[in-house]
């Protein structure tokens, strides 16, 4: 996933088709068949969005886990 540079004009928008909310939802997939290991694609949801996505990729088992977004700062 490619995030704007800091200060950029537009927010990171959800990944549904239309939908130009901003993202506060990742969700982390990867296809089994052509990803290999532990790598992740990565969509961006909105709330209202983020439950459709997260559906249309758990039913073809490519869903791997949902994390807020942006994620919350690590701890020093």
């Amino acid at each position: 996933m490619t995030l704007p540079a800091a200060g950029a004009d537009a927010p990171v928008q959800c990944s549904a088709k239309g939908c130009r909310q901003p993202a506060t939802w990742t969700l982390h997939w990867s296809n089994p068949r052509i990803h290999t290991g532990t790598r992740r694609k990565t969509w961006l949801a909105c709330d209202t969005h983020r439950d459709t996505l997260a559906a249309f990729l758990e039913a073809r088992d490519f869903l791997r886990t949902v994390t807020p977004f942006p994620p919350p700062p690590e701890n020093p």
